[in-house]
């Protein structure tokens, strides 16, 4: 029988893999970081590149494209001949970060995005001040952790761990003697796994969509694009370190719709070409979170709105409702969706509206004040809300004064939290809002 050459064998296919390894990641370390910003910027503007247009900007991102670079200039070329003229799209595909479409942004690259964002943002918090469910707790609760502590008489046998145990029993008996089977155990030698309460918390952040989130506020960053930075960086967190707590997400304007998590880095406005739908309606925002937190069972459920206006439509659910607007005000505008326009919606910016055919949406926009039919019919929404247990806080992104007093009026009556915060820090103020939350709601529970 021939002699096989096995370690020749288990060498070269190890070498190949090696060389396979390298070859498919030809960027440097530094590259693919630049890369990674520039796709979040890139991902977050109001009209986001085609994928043929993201080629030649992530080529300036990289340097690539320089003239007076000769390395980099060879990077591009062996990375071209690797990978085809797109280079570092086609790359990307490849690795599972890009797909050929308009929304191109795998889930895979929105968590790592993600994740720098919000080791950016969580560099500027103190540790010691707001903690990321990584204190160990010791307890009686309903969720098993890793950890052990003593058994102690009327503790449940059924938390017992008995690798713990035995690990007790043969290092008691290592001390006087050598190890004979059995291995007798001792009460003292008993260890139970630590338990914690399962303390769930479910919040719906409700993003304003309406055409004025576009503007910028003290930065050049527009009001949109800071909270969907904020709210990227808070459902990767989200994810991380508390994964029994439920974060969703509603776009609102004059109507709302349900907001995949994945598809917050391309959200856009509405403008007065999408056939009204630019309003600001407070009480579709809330009406579409209750009816998401009333299917979710968590102990703790609250609604975040962001806004930067005051409401400026709300619902007409019935005949005499809108004649009671019309007898005050005979010429008001009430507007049933298009169906084209929401089936445009649905397919241009990947989002379903909550429609009902028989209701209509009542408009007026008064400058900086709200119609008392709108703020009558928001305070009937939010007050369901608070009587369902669901907390209202509000996050205000406008130099307006009167949308303030507004909105701490309606926290006020809510017993709710406002605040106002500018397009710089609105990422720091979701997660620190989150984990104070969380912590406070731990604190009650656990006496920390």
């Amino acid at each position: 029988m021939p002699h096989h050459d096995y370690n020749n064998l288990v060498y070269f296919a190890n070498k190949t893999k090696k060389d396979s390894s390298k070859d498919s990641n030809p960027l440097s370390e530094e590259d693919f970081e630049k890369i990674l910003e520039s796709l979040a910027k890139q991902t977050m503007r109001e009209k986001p590149p085609t994928i043929e247009e993201l080629e030649s900007i992530l080529q300036d991102s990289t340097g690539f494209s320089k003239g007076d670079d000769k390395e980099n200039q060879s990077d591009s070329q062996n990375i071209e001949e690797e990978q085809g003229s797109a280079s570092i799209t086609k790359l990307l595909q490849s690795q599972g970060y890009l797909r050929n479409d308009t929304q191109w942004l795998t889930n895979k690259a929105f968590f790592q995005i993600g994740n720098k964002i919000l080791q950016d943002v969580m560099k500027d918090l103190s540790t010691a001040e707001f903690g990321l469910h990584e204190t160990k707790i010791s307890g009686s609760g309903n969720v098993v952790i890793d950890s052990t502590k003593k058994f102690e008489p009327g503790d449940e046998i059924k938390q017992l761990s008995v690798p713990q145990t035995l690990m007790n029993s043969i290092q008691r008996i290592l001390k006087t003697q050598e190890i004979k089977f059995p291995i007798s155990i001792e009460p003292e030698d008993l260890e139970e796994y630590e338990t914690l309460e399962d303390v769930r918390t479910s919040v719906v952040y409700c993003i304003d969509l309406s055409s004025t989130m576009k503007q910028s506020l003290g930065s050049n960053v527009s009001r949109l694009v800071a909270a969907k930075k904020a709210l990227w960086s808070l459902y990767v967190l989200n994810k991380k370190f508390f994964p029994s707590d439920s974060v969703f997400v509603v776009g609102f304007a004059s109507m709302a719709s349900v907001v995949n998590p994945f598809d917050i880095p391309f959200l856009k406005t509405f403008d007065a070409n999408d056939n009204f739908l630019h309003y600001t309606n407070y009480q579709a925002a809330l009406r579409l979170a209750r009816k998401i937190l009333q299917k979710n069972y968590s102990q703790n459920k609250r609604i975040v709105l962001i806004t930067d206006g005051q409401p400026s439509a709300c619902f007409i659910e019935n005949e005499f409702q809108k004649n009671e607007i019309i007898s005050e005000k005979p010429y008001s505008n009430f507007y049933s969706p298009d169906p084209a326009i929401l089936s445009k919606v649905q397919r241009e910016k990947k989002m379903k509206i909550e429609n009902n055919p028989d209701r209509l949406v009542y408009l007026c926009y008064r400058y900086k004040k709200v119609d008392p039919k709108i703020d009558k019919r928001t305070m009937i929404e939010a007050k369901k809300c608070l009587r369902e247990g669901i907390q209202i806080d509000s996050i205000v992104v406008s130099d307006e004064f009167e949308l303030l007093d507004y909105v701490k009026e309606l926290e006020k009556e809510l017993k709710g939290k406002t605040y106002h915060i500018d397009n710089s820090n609105m990422d720091k103020v979701l997660v620190t809002d989150y984990l104070t939350n969380t912590k406070k709601v731990l604190s009650i529970l656990k006496h920390w």
